[in-house]
């Protein structure tokens, strides 16, 4: 078997393409804060959109979307590919909210390329929810070959527990993600439910100073999509753990 190798992993990043993020949230100003944080992955989490993960992508290579369900929960998807971030943002435009954007109220939505230049605004709403089902996204990006966790569920908004009451147990989540604010045995403590899944922190980065705020390590083999299933999985000698 191969030798195990440390990573820290960031996998809840913004780019200024999201409504709540700073416009200092270039592709290279976050790729520069994960680096100097000390992170070797990091996923690029946008409200609804994968236009921004190819500029990102070419700074650094980590792959990501968090999608609003119909029921209001976050979700960040973890995709093996800019093509699958790509595919699953396709779905998800069909069911947004055909309604534009308001910067002055929401903020700007910038399209960004991997040398920080803007290209465009984006002025589709993305801030609010696909008209889609929880259970219809865990099925699209499985199918995509992803993994999805259910964003910050100690939160008393845009959470599975704040929405639903519950973390469904055959919702097929490959892991929880908790703010920083908890350790594990907190979470638990308030959240029994959730003890047997999987579970990692986030910066939830709007800014890049923010990033690698609370980060997850993980021992694996290499960097990807398969290693980490199964390092949630507690498959071969993979693992992680929460700093």
């Amino acid at each position: 078997m191969g030798e195990l190798y440390e990573f820290f992993a960031d996998l809840h990043v913004h780019t200024a393409l999201s409504p709540c993020a700073g416009e200092s949230a270039s592709p290279p100003n976050i790729v520069a804060a994960a680096i100097e944080n000390g992170m070797q992955m990091i996923a690029v989490t946008d409200h609804n959109s994968a236009e921004n993960v190819d500029a990102v992508v070419r700074c650094g290579r980590r792959h990501g979307l968090k999608i609003s369900s119909r029921e209001e929960v976050h979700l960040v998807c973890l995709l093996r590919s800019v093509e699958s971030a790509l595919e699953l943002q396709r779905i998800v435009y069909t069911a947004l909210p055909d309604e534009q954007n308001r910067p002055d109220y929401f903020g700007r939505q910038l399209v960004m390329d991997s040398e920080g230049v803007t290209l465009e605004e984006c002025m589709r709403l993305l801030a609010g929810s696909a008209d889609l089902p929880l259970g219809a996204i865990v099925r699209e990006v499985h199918r995509l070959g992803g993994l999805i966790i259910a964003a910050h569920v100690d939160r008393p908004f845009f959470s599975v527990i704040a929405n639903i009451g519950i973390v469904p147990p055959d919702a097929g989540f490959d892991a929880l993600e908790i703010s920083a604010a908890l350790s594990r045995a907190e979470a638990v403590a308030r959240f029994p439910d959730i003890a047997g899944f999987p579970i990692v922190t986030a910066s939830d980065a709007h800014l890049p100073r923010e990033i690698g705020g609370s980060p997850t390590l993980f021992l694996l083999e290499s960097m990807g999509i398969d290693e980490i299933r199964m390092a949630f999985q507690g498959r071969a000698r993979t693992e992680y753990l929460i700093q």
